[in-house]
């Protein structure tokens, strides 16, 4: 067992507990930094987001926007699998990208000029949602841009988590699939891909019990902006 994987795994998966996503979208760069291969880092990583966000899924489905739902079905999960079969090839600084946009969104509420951004989403939301099927399965950052479009929709925090869970757990569970039938499997061992899936397991027993439930849906919009905006200057600085 590593402690440094250990203690990234108890981090994302703090930060994924309350909000539905973080364990790929910063446990994935980080990794990577330390010198694991991309394989390991998914192998290690994918189990434990996908049993995150099913606890999250059973106890709120039924608040799930299925509309928006659907349409990640459709518009998305195909260029997620599309674009992890070429993830070795891309060479765009999509992180920047990403993180530029993560800040504006997080802004808009602040600066009046800055919904201009989110009229452009409401209103190209299908083209939206391709990008970030392309982005997630070439890089592993979608979790952000999914957040973003979920933010915008200022749902009330149950409903906020619920829908980012089912979205991000289907992304897992389609980034799994492809990866069984088109790479070869990682060397780390079951039993300790187990026990970090079940440190994962342990965070989001305690972080539901302890912060979620005890936060309102007024200062859950308030984290979930300052998390946005976090995660894009952590992307920005990530990709200069």
């Amino acid at each position: 067992m590593s402690l440094d994987i250990i203690l990234i795994v108890a981090g994302t998966s703090l930060i994924q507990s309350i909000l539905g996503v973080g364990v790929l979208l910063f446990g994935t760069p980080i990794l990577l930094a330390l010198g694991n291969d991309f394989i390991k880092t998914i192998t290690i990583l994918l189990p434990i987001s996908l049993t995150i966000n099913l606890f999250q899924i059973v106890k709120n489905y039924e608040v799930i926007d299925t509309v928006f739902y659907k349409k990640i079905i459709t518009y998305t999960i195909p260029f997620v699998v599309l674009f992890l079969f070429v993830v070795t090839t891309s060479k765009i600084n999509i992180g920047l990208i990403v993180g530029l946009f993560l800040l504006i969104i997080a802004s808009k509420d602040y600066f009046l000029q800055l919904n201009i951004v989110s009229k452009s989403l409401r209103e190209h939301e299908s083209l939206y949602l391709v990008a970030m099927g392309i982005i997630h399965g070439a890089t592993n950052l979608g979790g952000s841009l999914l957040t973003a479009i979920v933010h915008n929709k200022k749902y009330e925090k149950n409903v906020t988590r619920a829908t980012v869970a089912a979205s991000y757990a289907t992304f897992a569970v389609f980034q799994i699939a492809t990866l069984f039938f088109s790479t070869q499997p990682s060397d780390i061992s079951l039993e300790e891909n187990g026990f970090y899936l079940i440190i994962g397991i342990i965070v989001f027993i305690l972080t539901e019990a302890t912060v979620y439930t005890k936060v309102n849906s007024k200062r859950y919009a308030d984290f979930f902006s300052l998390f946005l905006f976090g995660s894009g200057l952590f992307l920005c600085f990530k990709s200069l």
